[in-house]
Protein backbone atom coordinates (compact mmCIF):
# COMPACT_ATOMS: atom_id res chain seq x y z
CA UNK A 1 0.00 0.00 0.00
CA UNK A 2 1.27 4.08 -1.07
CA UNK A 3 2.19 6.33 1.29
CA UNK A 4 -0.58 8.22 -0.44
CA UNK A 5 -3.06 5.43 -0.03
CA UNK A 6 -2.15 5.45 3.92
CA UNK A 7 -2.71 9.24 4.38
CA UNK A 8 -5.95 8.85 2.42
CA UNK A 9 -6.84 5.98 4.34
CA UNK A 10 -6.72 9.06 7.57
CA UNK A 11 -9.87 11.07 6.14
CA UNK A 12 -12.42 8.30 7.50
CA UNK A 13 -13.74 11.53 10.04
CA UNK A 14 -14.62 12.98 6.83
CA UNK A 15 -17.48 10.26 6.61
CA UNK A 16 -18.27 10.48 10.18
CA UNK A 17 -18.85 14.28 9.83
CA UNK A 18 -21.10 14.31 6.78
CA UNK A 19 -23.21 11.32 8.08
CA UNK A 20 -23.63 13.39 10.98
CA UNK A 21 -24.27 16.78 9.16
CA UNK A 22 -26.87 14.67 6.92
CA UNK A 23 -28.52 12.67 9.59
CA UNK A 24 -28.99 15.96 11.74
CA UNK A 25 -30.18 18.06 8.67
CA UNK A 26 -33.31 15.83 7.84
CA UNK A 27 -34.01 14.68 11.49
CA UNK A 28 -32.47 17.78 13.55
CA UNK A 29 -35.46 19.54 13.88
CA UNK A 30 -37.79 16.55 15.04
CA UNK A 31 -35.24 15.21 17.41
CA UNK A 32 -34.78 19.01 18.87
CA UNK A 33 -38.24 19.09 19.32
CA UNK A 34 -38.70 15.67 20.76
CA UNK A 35 -35.89 16.07 23.62
CA UNK A 36 -37.48 15.17 27.06
CA UNK A 37 -34.75 14.63 29.64
CA UNK A 38 -31.71 15.48 29.91
CA UNK A 39 -29.60 11.69 28.84
CA UNK A 40 -30.90 12.53 25.61
CA UNK A 41 -30.20 15.92 25.47
CA UNK A 42 -26.51 15.08 26.71
CA UNK A 43 -26.63 12.69 24.15
CA UNK A 44 -27.16 14.82 21.66
CA UNK A 45 -24.55 17.65 22.78
CA UNK A 46 -22.11 14.97 22.77
CA UNK A 47 -22.39 13.86 19.24
CA UNK A 48 -22.81 17.06 17.56
CA UNK A 49 -19.58 18.08 19.80
CA UNK A 50 -18.00 14.96 18.59
CA UNK A 51 -18.57 15.43 14.79
CA UNK A 52 -17.65 19.23 15.22
CA UNK A 53 -14.48 17.97 17.29
CA UNK A 54 -13.28 15.62 14.07
CA UNK A 55 -13.83 18.23 11.60
CA UNK A 56 -11.88 20.86 13.67
CA UNK A 57 -9.36 18.85 14.44
CA UNK A 58 -9.18 17.72 10.55
CA UNK A 59 -8.97 21.45 9.42
CA UNK A 60 -6.50 22.42 11.35
CA UNK A 61 -4.06 18.64 10.40
CA UNK A 62 -4.22 19.78 7.19
CA UNK A 63 -3.72 23.60 7.65
CA UNK A 64 -0.86 22.64 9.53
CA UNK A 65 0.87 20.65 6.47
CA UNK A 66 0.05 23.43 4.74
CA UNK A 67 1.63 25.77 7.13
CA UNK A 68 4.81 23.72 7.03
CA UNK A 69 5.15 24.44 3.85
CA UNK A 70 4.47 27.80 3.55
CA UNK A 71 7.00 28.99 6.58
CA UNK A 72 6.09 31.38 8.84
CA UNK A 73 4.67 33.61 9.35
CA UNK A 74 2.26 32.01 6.44
CA UNK A 75 1.76 29.07 7.94
CA UNK A 76 0.80 30.33 11.12
CA UNK A 77 -1.60 32.73 9.40
CA UNK A 78 -3.16 29.76 7.21
CA UNK A 79 -3.66 28.39 10.76
CA UNK A 80 -4.79 30.81 12.62
CA UNK A 81 -8.01 31.58 9.54
CA UNK A 82 -8.70 27.83 9.20
CA UNK A 83 -9.43 28.17 13.07
CA UNK A 84 -11.03 31.94 12.60
CA UNK A 85 -13.31 30.47 9.55
CA UNK A 86 -15.00 27.66 11.84
CA UNK A 87 -15.58 30.20 14.81
CA UNK A 88 -17.36 33.01 12.48
CA UNK A 89 -19.20 30.20 10.39
CA UNK A 90 -20.16 28.45 13.41
CA UNK A 91 -21.56 32.17 15.73
CA UNK A 92 -22.95 32.95 12.42
CA UNK A 93 -25.20 29.68 12.41
CA UNK A 94 -26.27 29.86 16.15
CA UNK A 95 -27.25 33.54 15.30
CA UNK A 96 -29.39 33.24 12.31
CA UNK A 97 -31.38 30.22 14.46
CA UNK A 98 -32.52 32.61 16.78
CA UNK A 99 -32.37 35.89 19.59
CA UNK A 100 -28.48 34.98 20.79
CA UNK A 101 -28.10 38.42 21.45
CA UNK A 102 -24.97 37.64 23.80
CA UNK A 103 -23.73 34.81 21.77
CA UNK A 104 -20.84 36.03 19.65
CA UNK A 105 -20.07 38.04 23.21
CA UNK A 106 -19.95 35.41 25.19
CA UNK A 107 -17.72 33.60 23.13
CA UNK A 108 -14.99 35.68 22.24
CA UNK A 109 -14.76 36.39 25.54
CA UNK A 110 -14.34 32.75 26.41
CA UNK A 111 -11.40 32.16 23.49
CA UNK A 112 -9.94 34.91 24.97
CA UNK A 113 -9.64 33.77 28.58
CA UNK A 114 -8.95 30.27 27.44
CA UNK A 115 -6.42 31.46 24.70
CA UNK A 116 -4.57 33.76 26.93
CA UNK A 117 -4.87 32.47 30.56
CA UNK A 118 -5.54 28.31 30.27
CA UNK A 119 -3.53 27.42 26.74
CA UNK A 120 -0.76 30.13 27.07
CA UNK A 121 -0.50 29.00 30.95
CA UNK A 122 0.68 25.30 29.93
CA UNK A 123 2.51 26.47 26.89
CA UNK A 124 4.43 28.08 29.63
CA UNK A 125 4.17 25.82 33.07
CA UNK A 126 5.13 22.92 30.66
CA UNK A 127 7.79 24.60 28.60
CA UNK A 128 9.41 26.14 31.69
CA UNK A 129 9.47 22.33 33.44
CA UNK A 130 10.87 21.10 30.53
CA UNK A 131 13.74 23.74 29.28
CA UNK A 132 13.64 26.23 32.25
CA UNK A 133 13.34 29.31 29.84
CA UNK A 134 12.28 29.99 26.84
CA UNK A 135 12.78 32.76 24.34
CA UNK A 136 10.65 34.13 21.70
CA UNK A 137 10.52 37.20 19.72
CA UNK A 138 9.36 40.44 21.95
CA UNK A 139 8.53 42.70 18.74
CA UNK A 140 6.04 39.94 17.46
CA UNK A 141 4.13 39.79 20.99
CA UNK A 142 4.06 43.18 21.24
CA UNK A 143 2.82 44.03 17.70
CA UNK A 144 -0.16 41.23 18.44
CA UNK A 145 -0.86 42.98 21.98
CA UNK A 146 -0.94 46.65 20.52
CA UNK A 147 -3.90 45.15 18.41
CA UNK A 148 -5.77 42.86 20.47
CA UNK A 149 -5.59 45.55 23.96
CA UNK A 150 -7.49 48.04 21.84
CA UNK A 151 -9.30 46.28 19.81
CA UNK A 152 -10.46 44.24 22.77
CA UNK A 153 -11.45 47.42 25.05
CA UNK A 154 -13.45 48.84 22.15
CA UNK A 155 -14.80 46.48 21.16
CA UNK A 156 -15.88 44.67 24.40
CA UNK A 157 -15.77 47.27 26.89
CA UNK A 158 -16.69 50.81 25.33
CA UNK A 159 -20.39 49.30 24.48
CA UNK A 160 -21.34 50.23 28.21
CA UNK A 161 -20.26 53.74 28.14
CA UNK A 162 -21.86 54.61 24.63
CA UNK A 163 -25.13 57.25 25.06
CA UNK A 164 -26.45 56.52 21.55
CA UNK A 165 -27.11 52.92 21.97
CA UNK A 166 -28.24 50.54 24.68
CA UNK A 167 -26.54 49.15 27.68
CA UNK A 168 -23.81 47.09 26.22
CA UNK A 169 -24.68 47.65 22.36
CA UNK A 170 -23.45 49.61 19.96
CA UNK A 171 -26.25 52.11 17.89
CA UNK A 172 -26.30 51.49 14.27
CA UNK A 173 -23.31 54.08 13.43
CA UNK A 174 -20.85 52.80 15.85
CA UNK A 175 -21.39 49.42 14.52
CA UNK A 176 -20.98 50.47 10.85
CA UNK A 177 -17.85 52.54 12.20
CA UNK A 178 -16.34 49.43 13.89
CA UNK A 179 -16.82 46.82 10.97
CA UNK A 180 -14.88 49.34 8.62
CA UNK A 181 -12.16 50.41 11.32
CA UNK A 182 -11.73 46.41 12.80
CA UNK A 183 -11.31 45.33 8.84
CA UNK A 184 -9.30 47.78 8.16
CA UNK A 185 -6.65 47.73 10.68
CA UNK A 186 -6.97 44.22 10.93
CA UNK A 187 -5.77 44.15 7.40
CA UNK A 188 -2.41 46.60 7.50
CA UNK A 189 -1.52 44.10 10.40
CA UNK A 190 -1.84 41.51 8.10
CA UNK A 191 0.15 43.72 5.70
CA UNK A 192 2.88 44.29 8.12
CA UNK A 193 3.27 40.77 9.12
CA UNK A 194 3.97 39.49 5.44
CA UNK A 195 5.94 42.44 4.62
CA UNK A 196 9.29 43.99 5.61
CA UNK A 197 8.41 43.23 9.22
CA UNK A 198 7.84 39.44 9.27
CA UNK A 199 10.93 39.22 10.81
CA UNK A 200 9.08 40.29 14.14
CA UNK A 201 7.16 36.54 13.90
CA UNK A 202 10.02 34.50 13.28
CA UNK A 203 11.46 32.50 15.65
CA UNK A 204 15.25 33.54 17.87
CA UNK A 205 17.90 31.26 16.40
CA UNK A 206 18.37 29.18 19.47
CA UNK A 207 15.20 27.76 19.30
CA UNK A 208 15.18 24.57 16.97
CA UNK A 209 13.52 24.49 13.63
CA UNK A 210 9.83 23.89 13.28
CA UNK A 211 9.04 20.29 11.58
CA UNK A 212 5.49 19.45 11.05
CA UNK A 213 3.74 16.72 9.18
CA UNK A 214 5.03 15.74 5.90
CA UNK A 215 2.19 14.09 3.35
CA UNK A 216 2.48 13.15 -0.28
CA UNK A 217 -0.22 14.93 -1.90
CA UNK A 218 -0.33 18.30 -2.91
CA UNK A 219 -1.16 21.74 -1.68
CA UNK A 220 -4.51 21.74 -3.78
CA UNK A 221 -5.51 18.43 -1.91
CA UNK A 222 -5.50 19.59 1.06
CA UNK A 223 -7.32 22.38 0.21
CA UNK A 224 -10.22 21.11 -0.83
CA UNK A 225 -10.28 18.63 2.13
CA UNK A 226 -10.25 21.36 4.75
CA UNK A 227 -12.86 23.02 3.22
CA UNK A 228 -14.88 19.59 2.77
CA UNK A 229 -14.37 19.13 6.83
CA UNK A 230 -15.65 23.04 7.11
CA UNK A 231 -18.55 22.46 5.40
CA UNK A 232 -20.49 20.14 6.94
CA UNK A 233 -19.84 22.31 10.75
CA UNK A 234 -21.60 25.16 9.20
CA UNK A 235 -25.09 22.32 9.30
CA UNK A 236 -24.49 20.94 12.65
CA UNK A 237 -23.58 24.32 14.20
CA UNK A 238 -27.65 24.90 13.31
CA UNK A 239 -28.77 22.24 15.47
CA UNK A 240 -26.14 22.71 18.15
CA UNK A 241 -28.22 26.01 19.21
CA UNK A 242 -31.37 24.22 19.42
CA UNK A 243 -29.54 21.47 21.81
CA UNK A 244 -27.56 24.07 23.76
CA UNK A 245 -30.67 26.21 24.54
CA UNK A 246 -33.10 22.98 25.83
CA UNK A 247 -29.71 21.80 27.53
CA UNK A 248 -29.39 25.17 29.48
CA UNK A 249 -32.81 25.82 30.20
CA UNK A 250 -33.71 22.35 31.37
CA UNK A 251 -30.36 22.40 33.90
CA UNK A 252 -30.99 26.39 34.90
CA UNK A 253 -27.01 26.81 33.52
CA UNK A 254 -26.04 30.12 33.13
CA UNK A 255 -26.10 31.51 29.14
CA UNK A 256 -22.71 31.90 28.89
CA UNK A 257 -22.37 28.13 29.02
CA UNK A 258 -23.40 27.83 25.17
CA UNK A 259 -20.00 30.42 24.33
CA UNK A 260 -17.39 28.67 26.29
CA UNK A 261 -18.28 25.11 24.70
CA UNK A 262 -18.66 26.77 21.22
CA UNK A 263 -14.90 28.39 22.09
CA UNK A 264 -13.47 24.79 23.22
CA UNK A 265 -14.61 23.11 20.67
CA UNK A 266 -12.67 25.71 17.85
CA UNK A 267 -9.80 25.91 20.00
CA UNK A 268 -9.17 22.12 21.00
CA UNK A 269 -7.44 21.19 18.11
CA UNK A 270 -5.26 24.70 17.86
CA UNK A 271 -4.66 24.65 21.68
CA UNK A 272 -3.08 21.17 21.42
CA UNK A 273 -0.58 22.22 18.34
CA UNK A 274 0.38 25.20 20.35
CA UNK A 275 0.95 23.03 23.86
CA UNK A 276 3.03 20.52 21.70
CA UNK A 277 5.22 23.22 19.70
CA UNK A 278 6.43 24.70 22.90
CA UNK A 279 7.05 21.07 24.12
CA UNK A 280 9.48 21.28 21.61
CA UNK A 281 11.08 24.08 22.30
CA UNK A 282 9.24 25.81 19.30
CA UNK A 283 8.09 28.71 21.61
CA UNK A 284 7.52 31.78 18.95
CA UNK A 285 5.22 29.75 17.14
CA UNK A 286 3.23 28.92 19.86
CA UNK A 287 3.18 32.53 20.42
CA UNK A 288 2.34 33.06 16.76
CA UNK A 289 -0.90 30.22 17.17
CA UNK A 290 -2.08 31.74 20.70
CA UNK A 291 -2.15 35.49 19.88
CA UNK A 292 -2.59 35.02 16.21
CA UNK A 293 -6.16 32.90 17.25
CA UNK A 294 -6.93 36.10 19.98
CA UNK A 295 -6.31 39.05 17.43
CA UNK A 296 -8.01 37.55 14.29
CA UNK A 297 -11.15 36.41 17.06
CA UNK A 298 -11.64 40.33 17.83
CA UNK A 299 -10.62 41.67 14.84
CA UNK A 300 -13.14 39.27 12.57
CA UNK A 301 -15.56 37.69 14.64
CA UNK A 302 -16.91 41.22 16.04
CA UNK A 303 -17.45 42.95 12.55
CA UNK A 304 -18.92 39.68 11.81
CA UNK A 305 -21.60 39.57 14.22
CA UNK A 306 -22.32 43.12 14.04
CA UNK A 307 -22.66 42.72 10.38
CA UNK A 308 -25.16 39.73 11.10
CA UNK A 309 -26.81 41.88 13.36
CA UNK A 310 -27.39 44.37 11.10
CA UNK A 311 -28.43 42.81 8.05
CA UNK A 312 -30.63 40.48 10.31
CA UNK A 313 -32.03 43.56 12.79
CA UNK A 314 -30.97 40.93 15.43
CA UNK A 315 -29.18 42.39 19.09
CA UNK A 316 -25.94 42.33 19.00
CA UNK A 317 -24.92 43.01 22.91
CA UNK A 318 -21.11 42.87 23.52
CA UNK A 319 -20.32 45.07 26.29
CA UNK A 320 -18.90 42.91 29.70
CA UNK A 321 -20.51 42.78 32.93
CA UNK A 322 -18.53 44.70 35.77
CA UNK A 323 -16.74 41.65 37.08
CA UNK A 324 -15.92 40.30 33.45
CA UNK A 325 -14.04 44.02 32.89
CA UNK A 326 -11.83 43.61 35.77
CA UNK A 327 -11.07 40.47 34.82
CA UNK A 328 -10.27 41.22 30.99
CA UNK A 329 -8.02 44.13 32.42
CA UNK A 330 -6.05 41.97 34.59
CA UNK A 331 -5.25 39.51 31.86
CA UNK A 332 -4.08 42.19 29.42
CA UNK A 333 -2.01 43.76 32.04
CA UNK A 334 -0.51 40.12 33.15
CA UNK A 335 0.26 39.31 29.40
CA UNK A 336 1.80 42.49 29.08
CA UNK A 337 3.86 41.76 31.32
CA UNK A 338 4.91 38.26 30.55
CA UNK A 339 5.64 39.18 26.56
CA UNK A 340 7.74 42.41 27.79
CA UNK A 341 10.74 40.26 28.58
CA UNK A 342 11.76 37.88 26.08
CA UNK A 343 11.80 35.16 27.98
CA UNK A 344 9.46 32.41 29.86
CA UNK A 345 9.32 30.62 32.79
CA UNK A 346 7.14 28.18 34.96
CA UNK A 347 5.96 30.86 37.49
CA UNK A 348 4.21 33.22 34.45
CA UNK A 349 2.57 29.92 33.10
CA UNK A 350 1.10 29.02 36.84
CA UNK A 351 -0.31 32.76 37.24
CA UNK A 352 -1.62 32.82 34.03
CA UNK A 353 -3.62 29.38 34.87
CA UNK A 354 -4.89 30.68 38.48
CA UNK A 355 -6.91 33.61 36.22
CA UNK A 356 -8.60 31.05 34.20
CA UNK A 357 -9.37 29.38 37.36
CA UNK A 358 -11.30 32.35 38.59
CA UNK A 359 -13.04 33.18 35.11
CA UNK A 360 -14.26 29.45 35.68
CA UNK A 361 -16.29 30.64 39.12
CA UNK A 362 -17.30 33.64 37.57
CA UNK A 363 -19.42 32.27 34.97
CA UNK A 364 -21.31 30.65 37.57
CA UNK A 365 -21.36 33.55 40.08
Amino acid sequence: MTTATLHLRREWPLLVVWASAGAWSFQGKGWISSLSGMPAAFGSLFWICAAILFAAFAVVRHADVLAERFGEPYGTMILTFSVISLEVLMIGSLMLQGEQPTLARDTMYAVMMIVLTLLLGVCLLLGGLKFSEQSFNIRGAGSYLSMIIPLALIGMVLPDFTKSGSLGEFSTGHAVALVILSVAIYAVFLLVQTSRYRGFFTAPEEESPHAGETSPHGNGLHTVLLLAYIVPVVILAKQLAGVLQFTTTATGLPVAIGGLIVACLILAPEGLTAVQTALKNQLQRSVNILLGSVLATIGLTIPAALGIGLYTGQTVILGLGAPEILLLFITLMVSMLTFGQGHTNMLQGAIHIVIFGVYLFLIFD
